[in-house]
């Protein structure tokens, strides 16, 4: 991935510091939090479920959208990743960024196979 595909170190610094985060597919929905890791220097998120209405389908729909994170707002290509490994170092992610024992059943749910498959990568646009 090229440099100009890649948000800079202070951008992914914060977003690595960043509990949860808002997103948004196009202009027209309104921005849904979620949680977000930093993976290889890569910003990926991951949907707990696949509904029609959802954010994770709009995102298909409509890879343009925008992120928002410490009162900054982004905006942002969403990538499905389909890269098993790089699923894998994500569900690890979200496993030692959110370890405490309430974020555990979240944290399990994101490992399964049917969750990890709706992960997305965001990247500037």
């Amino acid at each position: 991935m090229s440099t100009a595909q890649r948000f800079s170190r202070q951008v992914v610094d914060a977003l690595d510091k960043a509990q949860i985060i808002g997103v948004r597919a196009g202009n027209e929905h309104e921005f849904t939090g979620v949680w977000v890791v930093v993976v290889e220097g890569r910003v990926f998120v991951r949907s707990w479920n696949d509904k029609p209405t959802g954010w994770y389908r709009a995102f298909l729909d409509e890879p343009l959208g925008s992120i928002t994170f410490g009162g900054a707002e982004r905006r942002v290509r969403g990538r499905p990743t389909r890269s098993e490994r790089l699923r894998g170092a994500v569900s690890r992610g979200y496993a030692m960024k959110y370890p405490t024992r309430s974020s555990q059943k979240w944290v399990r749910g994101f490992a399964r196979p049917t969750r990890a498959a709706h992960t997305i990568e965001f990247v500037p646009r």
